[in-house]
Parts: C-alpha cells; sequence; structure tokens
C-alpha cells in the first residue's frame, strides 16, 4: 500500500458526548485519518471492534461500565493489536504504567488543544508511513519509535497563523452551516479581526466556503463553511 493509500481507520471512546464529538472531529482534520466508529462505553467499544477493522483507537479511562484499562486488557485477550492512545485526565503513575504494560502507544492527558491531539496523531501517521522492509535493524526500530515518539513540526503555515488557534477556529465550522468572523469570535474567544484571518486562511486553502449573509438591513456579511477533503 502507498502512503497516499494509507487511512488510519480509528475508533474514538469516550462517555461525554461532548468530548466526543469533539475528539471525532479533531480526528477527521488529520491527514491520513478516518473515524469508523464512536463509543460511548466499554461494551460499545469491545463490540465495535468485534465488527468492523480498526487500527487506532483514541481511548477514555473513565467510562460508565468499566475502565478504559479493563477495555485495553480484554482487547489484548481477544486478540485485538490495534494501537491504543488512552486519553484521559488520571495522572496517577500507575495507571501511565499499567495503560503501557498492555500495550498503550501514546497517552493524551485531558484538557488538551487540538494541536496537541493532531501533534500526537501526525506522530502516529509517521510511525506508519514508515517501511523499513520485513527485515529491520536495530536503526530501523530506533527510527520507528523515534517518529512515534518525536513531537509533530508545524509547517506550512503563513506567519500569523499558529497550528493552536487554526485547529480551535476549524471547530466551530461545520458543513451547510455557515458562521461569520463574529460568531466565530465569540465561540473561540478571540477578536474579530483574528478570527477572520484564520476563516480567510481556511478558505483560501480549500477547507472553508465563502458566501454572502443577507440580512434585513446593512451589508451583508461574510459567512464561513466547512468544506469537508473529497467534498464538491
Amino acid at each position: 500500500m502507498s502512503v497516499d493509500e494509507l487511512v488510519i481507520r480509528t475508533l474514538v471512546v469516550d462517555d461525554d458526548p461532548i468530548a466526543l464529538d469533539a475528539h471525532a472531529a479533531y480526528v477527521e482534520r488529520v491527514r491520513g485519518f478516518a473515524v469508523v466508529g464512536r463509543a460511548a462505553t466499554g461494551t460499545a467499544a469491545l463490540r465495535a471492534l468485534a465488527i468492523r477493522p480498526v487500527d487506532l483507537v483514541l481511548l477514555d479511562v473513565h467510562l460508565p461500565d468499566m475502565s478504559g484499562l479493563d477495555v485495553l486488557r480484554r482487547m489484548r485477550s481477544a486478540g485485538h493489536a490495534c494501537d491504543v492512545i488512552m486519553v484521559t485526565r488520571a495522572r496517577d503513575l500507575e495507571v501511565v504504567r499499567a495503560a503501557v504494560a498492555f500495550g498503550a502507544t501514546q497517552y493524551l492527558m485531558k484538557p488538551f488543544p487540538a494541536g496537541v491531539v493532531r501533534a500526537k496523531l501526525e506522530s502516529y501517521l509517521a510511525y506508519r508511513e514508515r517501511d523499513p522492509g520485513p527485515l529491520v535493524a536495530q536503526s530501523d526500530v530506533d527510527g520507528l519509535l523515534d517518529a512515534l515518539r518525536a513531537p509533530a513540526v508545524e509547517s506550512g503555515l503563513p506567519k500569523g497563523i499558529s497550528r493552536e488557534s487554526l485547529d480551535q477556529v476549524s471547530a466551530v465550522l461545520v458543513p451547510e452551516t455557515g458562521r461569520t468572523a463574529v460568531e466565530v469570535a465569540d465561540v473561540v474567544g478571540v477578536s474579530r479581526v483574528t478570527a477572520r484571518r484564520y476563516l480567510e486562511h481556511l478558505a483560501d486553502t480549500g477547507l472553508a466556503e465563502r458566501a454572502l449573509r443577507y440580512g434585513t438591513t446593512g451589508r451583508p456579511q461574510v459567512e464561513y463553511t466547512w468544506r469537508p477533503r473529497g467534498g464538491t
């Protein structure tokens, strides 16, 4: 499979519906990833793994029916070898060690901005894209682990545009519902000028579409709508 064809099929597990939607949106907006399932309980997560192929699980530790560590342990017992990124507020060292012992690939501590999720996912994608061949040397193994653990480097963004703020503005936009710079600024907590700068960048790069919103009085406002990748 070529790099261009690589798609990381991702299952997102969190009992908080707002967090579940947000994390799924973060994943969908990173190149090379697709959300193939969502689950709010450990039982639902295990059921989802049993019925569809999954490459990566974003797994919350605190679930209503069992802990994420129990889910991870049962996954391994059932033969599911997919990678896992633990997502949790837990800062107990024993929880971290247990997650690693059960085979968690990475660990994300809440609360975190979208940019942190993006960095973890891009590092993971770099790890999956490396192909040293069927037989590896020590240097190949070291390179794989370095790709997995190294922070993703921001690139390709113009001056004055940060990845974290861009992700926050992007998360406010949805398909088929236009939002103005004023509306985005209110949600994100930035100035209207800043919101418009980020929205214009999204529009210029083809990730958002501009349209005019006509009111009863005054000049029409520019609104921006998220344009899904591959959409027309």
